[in-house]
């Protein structure tokens, strides 16, 4: 049984993400076992014993903490990092989502983080770069890949050659919006082939979203908030089987399925040998 170590980043505020987490975790019963570790809100934070972990959204600006729990997180990333590069065969697995994303790439020194305009909320094309297309993790996905984006930061400016000496590659951006004279975000990136990261949620499900969205006072809300042609759009890209849906069933179990099957094979020739 190999353990997944849960970074909950959401400092105790109500979400979708942990959910879609564990239920995609749950699927893998007898498999992988997952602890959470509520990481803002308690300090909690696992060891390099871990086998693979997955790093959360959350809330607020992804510059600030206070000091004690962000210093012990990024000593585990750091740890993590360092441990694949001076490992030949033993590796640790780590996803990295939204908000964990925007700290990591910020800690890394790989680009600039902003607050944006206005809050992105819904569901939206990310367009693949050249090592997008060629990646892996993306070999059943078409251009665009359709996301669930709720974030009021971004990634912007990318530091190509820091990424470079890091031996990372931007696999997507935002949407193209010709129309508006600002620096598309960068929206994926594959650290390492057993680091990968993004700032949309890749756990969002289609029918857990509709449930939750479709709320009457939730409802009313976002059309307040952001519009009814905003709420429309999202209601049918949600039920379009090509869009969110398929992202979620492609990228965090395609990514939980390469850790399983190179773990095996890390135990298989450790006990050969």
């Amino acid at each position: 049984m190999h353990k997944v170590a849960i970074l909950d980043m959401y400092d105790g505020t109500p979400n979708q993400g942990m959910r879609a987490i564990t239920e995609i975790l749950d699927q893998y019963q007898g498999v992988l076992q997952y602890t959470i570790f509520n990481v803002r809100g308690a300090n909690e934070l696992p060891g390099i014993e871990y086998d693979i972990f997955i790093s959360t959204g959350g809330p607020g600006d992804p510059l600030e903490g206070d000091g004690i729990w962000d210093k012990n997180y990024f000593k585990l990333i750091d740890r993590i990092f360092a441990f694949n590069k001076n490992s030949e065969v033993h590796k640790k697995y780590l996803f990295i989502i939204c908000h964990s994303f925007q700290m990591i790439a910020n800690h890394m020194g790989i680009g600039k983080i902003t607050k944006r305009n206005s809050m992105s909320f819904g569901t939206f094309p990310a367009h693949l770069t050249e090592a997008g297309k060629k990646d892996i993790l993306l070999k059943n996905m078409v251009d665009p890949l359709w996301v669930a984006d709720f974030r009021y930061y971004q990634l912007v400016e990318p530091n190509m050659a820091k990424l470079a000496e890091l031996g990372a590659e931007i696999l997507a951006t935002e949407k193209i919006r010709p129309h508006i004279d600002l620096e598309r975000a960068v929206m994926m990136i594959r650290y390492s082939n057993e680091i990968i990261a993004t700032q949309f949620h890749p756990e969002g499900d289609a029918k857990g979203m509709l449930e939750h969205f479709q709320v009457e006072e939730r409802k009313a809300q976002i059309i307040k908030e952001h519009g009814e042609e905003k709420y429309a759009q999202m209601i049918e890209d949600l039920n379009h089987p090509e869009k969110i849906q398929k992202t979620h069933d492609e990228l965090i179990p395609g990514f939980l399925n390469r850790a399983v099957d190179a773990l095996i094979e890390q135990e298989t020739s450790t006990q050969e040998s």
